[in-house]
């Protein structure tokens, strides 16, 4: 049973930083984010990459937000699962 655990926190984090990366490269991708469909997406992640936006400083054109973002649920989810396994 906690072997389920640890794999599902893993996956779903896994899973959400996925959602960042296709909400980081849609415009790339010529991938409309904001339609009826996948508009769910944006209203997941811009929580969290708002709040990493409002800690990162400017850097120009370039919006390393959903980088940073990236980078918390990583370190995130190695801890939880450091944590999980452990106990």
């Amino acid at each position: 049973m906690r072997f389920l655990v640890i794999r599902a926190v893993g996956n779903l984090l896994a899973l959400y930083m996925l959602l960042i990366l296709l909400r980081w490269f849609s415009p790339w991708l010529e991938f409309d984010i904001r339609s009826r469909r996948w508009g769910w997406i944006p209203r997941v992640t811009d929580p969290l990459i708002n709040k990493v936006r409002r800690l990162l400083p400017h850097m120009g054109p370039m919006d390393f937000a959903p980088l940073g973002a990236l980078l918390v649920v990583w370190l995130a989810r190695l801890i939880l699962l450091g944590v999980l396994a452990r106990t």
